[in-house]
């Protein structure tokens, strides 16, 4: 490879316009034993490079499962909310608009399970999204340090 060329890699590589392929250019050059002398200091940092490539965490992660009662909390008090407030409402009304509020509530009822179900499928789903991230998390501190 030319030198002039790798030269050239090197600077767009320090300004952040290389592509990949260029930088598995200079890579190959830079890992390489003839290395051209004055360029040999960058000779460790590419090194480095390919030694991280190769690197993998081997250690075993626990996975527990965290509590979280806050949201569940936030949802028994909106549907105690909700149930008082139909209840009072049962307490005022006529026999008709008794039946309406009974429907009502029927179909609130149905709409809150609905809800619940949505919402502890999606949960889940988020919590398996934290742990990960939480993993991933330490994981890049580990390495960090």
């Amino acid at each position: 490879m030319e030198l002039v060329n790798i030269e050239k890699l090197l600077e767009k590589y320090f300004e952040a316009t290389t592509t990949v392929q260029e930088e598995q250019e200079l890579q190959l050059y830079f890992t390489q034993e003839n290395v051209a002398p004055h360029l040999q200091e960058y000779q460790s940092m590419f090194q480095h490079f390919a030694n991280l490539k190769e690197e993998r965490f081997t250690r075993n992660v626990p996975l527990k499962p965290r509590k979280n009662y806050l949201k569940w909390i936030s949802v028994a008090a909106v549907f105690v909310l909700m149930s008082g407030i139909a209840i009072t409402q049962l307490g005022r009304t006529s026999s008709s608009e008794k039946d309406e509020a009974l429907l009502a509530y029927a179909q609130f009822k149905e709409t809150m399970t609905l809800v619940s179900e949505n919402f502890n499928s999606g949960a889940s789903q988020i919590n398996h999204l934290n742990q990960f991230t939480e993993t991933t998390n330490k994981i890049f501190i580990t390495e960090n340090n």
